[in-house]
Protein backbone atom coordinates (compact mmCIF):
# COMPACT_ATOMS: atom_id res chain seq x y z
CA UNK A 1 0.00 0.00 0.00
CA UNK A 2 0.99 3.19 -1.11
CA UNK A 3 2.58 5.15 2.43
CA UNK A 4 1.30 8.83 3.04
CA UNK A 5 1.76 11.87 0.75
CA UNK A 6 2.05 15.11 2.34
CA UNK A 7 3.30 16.61 5.05
CA UNK A 8 2.25 15.87 8.93
CA UNK A 9 2.88 17.89 11.84
CA UNK A 10 3.31 15.34 14.64
CA UNK A 11 1.70 17.61 18.03
CA UNK A 12 3.57 16.31 21.20
CA UNK A 13 6.42 15.30 19.02
CA UNK A 14 9.28 15.46 22.06
CA UNK A 15 6.96 13.10 24.37
CA UNK A 16 7.53 9.39 24.76
CA UNK A 17 5.01 8.42 22.18
CA UNK A 18 5.21 11.49 19.63
CA UNK A 19 9.04 11.01 19.39
CA UNK A 20 8.69 7.24 18.04
CA UNK A 21 5.95 8.66 15.32
CA UNK A 22 8.51 11.08 14.65
CA UNK A 23 11.09 8.12 14.06
CA UNK A 24 8.33 6.54 12.29
CA UNK A 25 7.68 9.19 9.62
CA UNK A 26 10.93 9.36 9.06
CA UNK A 27 11.79 5.75 8.37
CA UNK A 28 9.07 6.26 6.00
CA UNK A 29 10.56 8.99 3.77
CA UNK A 30 6.96 11.22 4.94
CA UNK A 31 7.60 14.89 5.59
CA UNK A 32 6.81 15.87 9.16
CA UNK A 33 6.80 19.33 11.08
CA UNK A 34 7.30 19.37 15.15
CA UNK A 35 4.96 20.95 16.92
CA UNK A 36 6.90 21.53 20.39
CA UNK A 37 7.13 23.63 23.43
CA UNK A 38 11.14 23.46 23.66
CA UNK A 39 13.03 23.65 20.43
CA UNK A 40 16.27 23.04 22.43
CA UNK A 41 13.95 19.94 23.66
CA UNK A 42 13.36 18.57 20.03
CA UNK A 43 17.26 19.63 18.66
CA UNK A 44 18.61 17.36 21.25
CA UNK A 45 15.84 14.52 20.67
CA UNK A 46 16.11 14.48 16.45
CA UNK A 47 19.31 16.53 16.15
CA UNK A 48 20.08 19.92 14.51
CA UNK A 49 18.76 18.56 11.13
CA UNK A 50 14.83 19.16 12.30
CA UNK A 51 15.46 22.84 13.14
CA UNK A 52 13.87 24.10 10.30
CA UNK A 53 10.98 21.44 11.09
CA UNK A 54 10.16 22.93 14.52
CA UNK A 55 6.88 24.78 15.26
CA UNK A 56 6.97 26.20 18.47
CA UNK A 57 3.81 27.04 20.43
CA UNK A 58 1.28 25.59 22.52
CA UNK A 59 -1.96 24.04 22.55
CA UNK A 60 -2.84 26.47 25.18
CA UNK A 61 -2.65 29.62 22.73
CA UNK A 62 -5.12 29.98 19.70
CA UNK A 63 -2.52 32.19 17.93
CA UNK A 64 0.34 29.61 18.21
CA UNK A 65 -2.10 26.55 17.49
CA UNK A 66 -3.14 28.27 14.20
CA UNK A 67 0.36 29.25 12.80
CA UNK A 68 1.16 25.52 13.50
CA UNK A 69 -1.65 24.20 10.88
CA UNK A 70 -0.87 26.41 8.26
CA UNK A 71 0.48 24.49 4.71
CA UNK A 72 0.13 21.25 6.55
CA UNK A 73 -1.70 18.15 5.53
CA UNK A 74 -2.25 15.73 7.98
CA UNK A 75 -1.90 15.88 12.14
CA UNK A 76 -0.85 13.30 14.46
CA UNK A 77 -1.82 14.26 17.84
CA UNK A 78 0.27 12.81 20.59
CA UNK A 79 -0.31 15.74 23.20
CA UNK A 80 -1.38 14.36 27.11
CA UNK A 81 -1.61 15.80 30.12
CA UNK A 82 0.69 15.19 33.08
CA UNK A 83 -1.64 13.64 35.75
CA UNK A 84 0.92 13.59 38.44
CA UNK A 85 2.31 16.52 38.11
CA UNK A 86 0.58 19.75 40.15
CA UNK A 87 1.87 22.17 38.59
CA UNK A 88 1.14 21.08 35.36
CA UNK A 89 -1.87 22.01 33.59
CA UNK A 90 -5.21 20.39 34.64
CA UNK A 91 -6.39 17.78 31.79
CA UNK A 92 -9.38 19.51 31.00
CA UNK A 93 -6.73 22.14 29.03
CA UNK A 94 -4.76 19.99 27.16
CA UNK A 95 -6.52 16.64 26.70
CA UNK A 96 -10.27 17.90 26.03
CA UNK A 97 -9.19 22.25 25.53
CA UNK A 98 -5.69 21.14 23.72
CA UNK A 99 -7.09 18.65 21.22
CA UNK A 100 -10.38 20.83 20.24
CA UNK A 101 -8.28 23.37 19.72
CA UNK A 102 -6.04 21.96 17.50
CA UNK A 103 -8.50 20.34 15.85
CA UNK A 104 -10.92 23.44 14.90
CA UNK A 105 -7.87 25.14 13.81
CA UNK A 106 -6.82 22.82 11.42
CA UNK A 107 -10.30 21.37 9.95
CA UNK A 108 -10.18 25.25 9.16
CA UNK A 109 -6.68 25.53 7.90
CA UNK A 110 -8.30 22.34 5.13
CA UNK A 111 -6.11 19.72 6.87
CA UNK A 112 -7.92 16.66 6.32
CA UNK A 113 -6.39 13.76 8.25
CA UNK A 114 -6.08 14.00 12.04
CA UNK A 115 -5.17 10.78 13.77
CA UNK A 116 -5.42 11.35 17.82
CA UNK A 117 -3.66 8.93 20.39
CA UNK A 118 -6.00 8.96 23.47
CA UNK A 119 -6.32 6.08 25.74
CA UNK A 120 -8.22 2.70 26.36
CA UNK A 121 -10.94 3.04 29.26
CA UNK A 122 -12.12 6.71 28.66
CA UNK A 123 -15.50 5.41 28.24
CA UNK A 124 -15.57 4.04 31.53
CA UNK A 125 -15.47 6.88 34.38
CA UNK A 126 -15.00 4.55 37.63
CA UNK A 127 -11.66 3.71 36.26
CA UNK A 128 -8.94 4.95 39.15
CA UNK A 129 -7.18 6.95 36.55
CA UNK A 130 -9.96 9.63 36.29
CA UNK A 131 -8.82 10.48 40.43
CA UNK A 132 -6.25 12.70 38.37
CA UNK A 133 -8.17 15.21 37.21
CA UNK A 134 -10.97 13.13 35.52
CA UNK A 135 -8.16 12.65 32.53
CA UNK A 136 -9.94 10.03 30.57
CA UNK A 137 -13.20 12.07 30.80
CA UNK A 138 -11.36 14.67 29.27
CA UNK A 139 -9.86 12.36 27.11
CA UNK A 140 -13.37 11.21 25.72
CA UNK A 141 -14.44 14.80 25.39
CA UNK A 142 -11.48 15.53 23.58
CA UNK A 143 -12.34 12.88 21.22
CA UNK A 144 -15.91 13.46 20.93
CA UNK A 145 -14.69 17.17 19.94
CA UNK A 146 -12.61 15.87 17.11
CA UNK A 147 -15.47 13.22 15.90
CA UNK A 148 -17.72 16.06 15.24
CA UNK A 149 -15.24 18.79 13.29
CA UNK A 150 -13.92 15.50 11.18
CA UNK A 151 -17.11 13.66 10.23
CA UNK A 152 -17.85 15.38 8.04
CA UNK A 153 -17.31 14.62 4.12
CA UNK A 154 -13.97 15.64 2.96
CA UNK A 155 -12.20 15.09 6.36
CA UNK A 156 -11.30 11.97 8.35
CA UNK A 157 -10.14 10.86 11.48
CA UNK A 158 -8.32 8.15 13.47
CA UNK A 159 -8.86 7.82 16.96
CA UNK A 160 -6.68 5.31 18.79
CA UNK A 161 -7.16 3.87 22.22
CA UNK A 162 -4.07 2.24 23.38
CA UNK A 163 -3.83 0.07 26.16
CA UNK A 164 -0.72 0.67 28.99
CA UNK A 165 1.65 1.88 27.39
CA UNK A 166 5.36 0.30 27.97
CA UNK A 167 8.72 1.56 27.15
CA UNK A 168 9.63 -1.84 25.32
CA UNK A 169 12.35 -2.22 22.03
CA UNK A 170 11.37 -0.84 18.82
CA UNK A 171 9.97 -3.43 16.85
CA UNK A 172 6.58 -5.14 16.06
CA UNK A 173 4.62 -7.05 18.22
CA UNK A 174 1.08 -9.01 17.75
CA UNK A 175 -1.68 -6.57 18.39
CA UNK A 176 -5.16 -7.04 18.88
CA UNK A 177 -7.51 -4.54 17.52
CA UNK A 178 -10.91 -4.27 19.35
CA UNK A 179 -14.11 -1.41 19.30
CA UNK A 180 -16.53 -0.91 22.09
CA UNK A 181 -13.74 -0.15 24.92
CA UNK A 182 -13.68 -3.37 26.06
CA UNK A 183 -10.67 -4.98 26.15
CA UNK A 184 -7.56 -4.31 28.52
CA UNK A 185 -4.22 -5.23 28.32
CA UNK A 186 -0.93 -3.21 27.56
CA UNK A 187 1.26 -2.25 24.76
CA UNK A 188 4.52 -0.91 23.30
CA UNK A 189 4.35 2.64 22.71
CA UNK A 190 6.74 1.80 19.58
CA UNK A 191 3.34 -0.26 18.27
CA UNK A 192 1.15 2.66 18.79
CA UNK A 193 3.51 5.31 16.53
CA UNK A 194 3.29 2.54 13.72
CA UNK A 195 0.01 2.07 13.92
CA UNK A 196 -0.76 5.97 14.08
CA UNK A 197 1.20 6.76 10.91
CA UNK A 198 -0.29 3.70 8.93
CA UNK A 199 -4.22 5.40 9.75
CA UNK A 200 -2.71 8.34 8.02
CA UNK A 201 -3.38 6.11 4.47
CA UNK A 202 -5.35 2.60 5.73
CA UNK A 203 -8.71 2.87 3.87
CA UNK A 204 -9.92 0.88 7.15
CA UNK A 205 -8.80 3.38 9.97
CA UNK A 206 -11.02 6.23 7.68
CA UNK A 207 -13.52 7.68 10.63
CA UNK A 208 -12.87 4.63 13.09
CA UNK A 209 -12.31 4.84 17.11
CA UNK A 210 -10.70 1.63 18.10
CA UNK A 211 -8.61 0.25 20.88
CA UNK A 212 -4.93 -1.53 20.44
CA UNK A 213 -2.95 -3.90 23.08
CA UNK A 214 -0.77 -6.61 22.41
CA UNK A 215 -2.19 -9.89 21.50
CA UNK A 216 0.12 -12.16 23.71
CA UNK A 217 3.06 -11.69 25.51
CA UNK A 218 5.72 -13.37 22.71
CA UNK A 219 8.41 -10.97 20.98
CA UNK A 220 7.34 -12.71 17.28
CA UNK A 221 8.73 -9.54 14.80
CA UNK A 222 5.72 -8.59 12.02
CA UNK A 223 6.78 -7.75 8.90
CA UNK A 224 3.88 -5.36 9.38
CA UNK A 225 1.00 -4.08 11.53
CA UNK A 226 -1.23 -3.32 8.67
CA UNK A 227 -2.86 -6.38 8.55
CA UNK A 228 -4.38 -5.84 11.85
CA UNK A 229 -6.33 -3.14 10.27
CA UNK A 230 -8.60 -5.82 8.52
CA UNK A 231 -10.68 -6.78 11.47
CA UNK A 232 -11.87 -3.56 11.94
Amino acid sequence: MKPFEGTVLVAGATGRTGRLVVERLQARGIEFRLFVRSGVKAVEQFGPEVVDRLVIGSVLSDKEVEAAVQHIDAIICAIGGEVTNPEAPPPSVIDRDGVIRLATAAKAAGVTTFVLVSSLAVTHPDHPLNKYGRVLDMKLAGEDGLRELYGEAGFRYTVLRPGGLIDGPPFMHELKFDKGDRITGTIDRSDVAEVAVISLWHPKAVNQTFELIRANNDEALQSSLEPFFEGL
